[in-house]
């Protein structure tokens, strides 16, 4: 009987384990590059800003990619209540998210507070409105605000004219929206004389100006929270895209469209 020689048996268990290697490497790159889709439902004000940071995200992670549905989040959250397939929310407010969270929709220890905003009056270029008080003249017929009841922007406009005892005075004039960024068209066109969206709505245009910032003391605090779903398919890249949202690359991005980063 011919026994193999030492070598042969260690070239051997060299080429097995050479093998095995590039078994497990394969099978790690494969796992890697599956092509994800994650769904994401965003506040109508954050529509630019997320749109800008999942480009600069898919550059990193060329095997993600996204399907954006925008619009109030209080559709949004409706919609994911509903049983939408959403991976990822992103509300202009908490209230949404709470609704949300008391639900058992959210997966839990994703819930996050990424940006607060801030609620100001806008006008067209060429109106001669000061400030809150002169919504009450007669040459401002048609003021914009979104639907207090799906519209967190519309929400705390509604706190802020009544904070400020306007609103009984001015609820015949107003006309409601079904999002922040209908309000903008609105008095982006001249359709309405007088709009509240956030302010970085307002930076977005080039045809309206900010007459007045509202004062915090007169609406709930402007936070703009994010979190996983509950019952999404792909959990873990969702997962992964909220962390992102809160490092330093995608807070910048946040910040050149005018959000202030939340305190942790």
């Amino acid at each position: 009987m011919t026994f193999p020689r030492r070598h042969d048996c260690r070239f051997a268990w060299c080429v097995l384990a050479a093998a095995l290697l590039l078994l497990f490497w394969a099978s790690g790159t494969c796992y890697g590059q599956t092509a994800v889709t994650l769904t994401i439902s965003s506040a109508a004000s954050l529509k630019d800003s997320i749109t800008e940071n999942e480009a600069a995200y898919s550059k990193s992670l060329k095997n993600i990619a996204f399907v954006n549905n925008s619009g109030s989040s209080g559709t949004l959250a409706t919609q994911i209540d509903q049983g939408a397939p959403v991976d990822v929310f992103l509300s202009a407010a908490t209230k949404q998210m709470d609704d949300l969270e008391a639900k058992g929709l959210l997966v839990k220890g994703t819930r996050r507070n990424l940006l607060r905003n801030t609620l100001v009056l806008i006008a067209p270029l060429e109106s001669k409105l000061r400030d809150f008080e002169g919504l009450t003249a007669a040459g401002v017929r048609v003021i914009a605000v979104g639907d207090p009841g799906s519209v967190p922007a519309g929400q705390y406009g509604r706190q802020t004219l009544t904070a400020l005892h306007l609103w009984d005075k001015l609820e015949s004039r107003l006309v409601l929206a079904k999002d922040v960024r209908q309000v903008l068209t609105y008095v982006e066109t001249g359709n309405a004389d007088a709009g509240l969206v956030y302010a970085t709505d307002a930076k977005a245009s080039s045809k309206v100006r900010v007459v007045a910032t509202a004062p915090e003391s007169t609406h709930d605090a402007i936070v703009c929270p994010a979190a996983v779903i509950k019952g999404s398919r792909n959990e873990e890249a969702a997962r992964g895209f909220v962390d992102y949202l809160a490092t330093p690359a995608a807070q910048a991005v946040f910040a050149r469209h005018g959000f202030t980063i939340a305190a942790p």
